[in-house]
């Protein structure tokens, strides 16, 4: 059985980048499916890299239930793309980003957050913007759940 590497990005992997990773780790943990993933997120920005998760995404996902360990942000590169089955970004701005650091998508492995669910080609706001981390976290488990039903994961 082969292994699926997924890895999310956002502008600063400090809010819905890990926020997704976490979440999607705790479904498959609880599908008892830990073995047949490795998730992981990354930015598109220099300016969090090293800075651990923003504090109210995290205590958004404690809220859930949902653990995260301790990690660091940090920055998409070109060979992320090859070590990686699906790459999703979680707006066109992060879309552009990826196209930008790892060139054109020749794997069609690239897509938004919200194509896994009932709202395709729509964006996850950011919270830091936003504010809003309650709906960043309804997005991000949809996004999540679909994302699990496709790869066989179940609901």
């Amino acid at each position: 059985m082969s292994v699926i590497n997924v890895l999310f990005i956002c502008h600063g992997n400090i809010c819905r980048s890990p926020m997704a990773e976490f979440m999607l780790k705790d479904m498959v943990a609880k599908a008892g499916l830990s073995e047949q993933f490795q998730i992981d997120s990354a930015a598109i920005s220099t300016e969090e890299i090293g800075n651990p998760m923003y504090p109210p995404a995290r205590k958004k996902l404690e809220e859930h239930g949902i653990v995260c360990e301790k990690r660091e942000a940090r920055q998409l590169t070109d060979a992320d793309y090859w070590d990686y089955d699906l790459i999703i970004g979680m707006d066109e701005e992060s879309m552009r980003g990826i196209k930008k650091i790892c060139g054109a998508d020749l794997s069609h492995k690239c897509t938004l957050m919200m194509n896994f669910t009932d709202r395709p080609g729509t964006e996850v706001a950011d919270p830091w913007y936003t504010r809003d981390f309650d709906q960043t976290y309804r997005d991000l488990e949809d996004g999540c759940r679909g994302l699990l039903s496709k790869l066989g994961g179940g609901r």
